[in-house]
């Protein structure tokens, strides 16, 4: 049984491009594997400053993960901050990490070209992102095609401890799935809180109906043929319908006399339809957030005892344990 990890950042409300892209496929996960999955609270904060933002995201993170079928007695289930023995072995594994390697990480220099602040953290990320990896020996980590680079740079971190002090940590290899593409934004780029482009997972009605029908589309007149694969929305439309609905919207776009906006109006019903039974639940959550807070406040004991037969293990390797 593979040991898989993953984590999304609580920057701000997830949208339907995290779920489809990660939350979705951990969910499905937690029935076939060892999963260990987790709210990376510490990795936040390189973009996010307020407090008491980045307290509420981080509880609002776990309520979408729980209402939409996460089960904590299934998984490990936590919170980053939660367990301080990854922040003992990021300053462990940093002492091993070039600067160059750093240097030469690509999600360092979009987000300085977005305009984030050049910050230590910023520069380091990819060290913390090894030691939440490498902290429980995982072995299969789910990525997009844009954060392989970072399995990359843990993988070279791991290498050059292990060929220091001894096979200490498993090499992890990064699952990447070509059946789920970029998720696109309202905007026709990578649907992304940056970009200020996203349609919310619990999207109030209002709010997406007004978000559905901004999606962008081309001024292709009503009466011609419309090419599906380089449309927004039709690939939006994609990730909600099943085979037979999308081949045929697919028929009707290319036989012309369909309107972009009835093609919306289908698709804020099949968003609404999708997440409707998870609704109830998410709404039960809000109301007992002392419930959540037990929830992660459990799954971090349980993830804290993988993470100290690892720690130990490093402690002995390097000599911080001496007696």
């Amino acid at each position: 049984m593979a040991r898989i990890l993953s984590g999304i950042q609580p920057s701000g409300t997830l949208h339907i491009g995290n779920y489809f892209a990660m939350m979705k496929k951990m969910i499905e996960f937690q029935d076939k594997h060892e999963l260990f999955c987790f709210i990376v609270n510490y990795h936040a904060m390189t973009s996010l400053h307020d407090p008491k933002e980045l307290a509420e995201n981080t509880l609002a993170a776990a309520m979408d993960f729980l209402a939409l079928g996460l089960d904590p007695d299934r998984c490990h289930f936590w919170t980053q901050s939660d367990v301080p023995e990854v922040t003992e072995l990021t300053w462990i594994l940093g002492c091993h990490t070039s600067l160059g390697l750093l240097e030469r990480s690509h999600s360092y220099k979009d987000k300085l070209a977005r305009g984030l602040t050049a910050s230590c953290g910023l520069f380091t990320y990819p060290v913390l992102m090894a030691a939440d990896i490498l902290l429980y020996q995982a072995n299969i980590i789910p990525v997009g095609k844009d954060q392989k680079q970072h399995i990359e740079i843990t993988r070279d971190i791991a290498e050059r401890f292990n060929l220091v002090y001894g096979e200490t940590f498993v090499l992890p290899e990064p699952l990447i799935s070509d059946d789920i593409a970029v998720v696109p934004g309202i905007d026709g780029q990578k649907m992304s809180k940056s970009y200020g482009n996203t349609i919310n997972i619990f999207e109030e009605e209002g709010t997406l109906k007004k978000k559905v029908m901004k999606i962008k589309t081309d001024s292709t007149p009503v009466e011609d043929p419309k090419d599906p694969d380089t449309c927004t929305l039709f690939a939006l439309y994609r990730l909600f319908a099943d085979e037979n609905t999308l081949a045929g919207l697919r028929e009707r776009y290319v036989k012309g006399g369909l309107g972009y906006g009835v093609v919306k109006k289908e698709l804020l019903g099949l968003i609404r339809d999708y997440f409707a039974p998870f609704r109830e639940r998410r709404a039960a959550l809000e109301k007992d957030r002392g419930a959540v807070a037990e929830i992660l406040k459990k799954g971090a004991e349980k993830t804290r005892a993988v993470a100290a037969v690892t720690l130990d293990l490093v402690r002995e390797r390097t000599g911080l344990r001496y007696f």
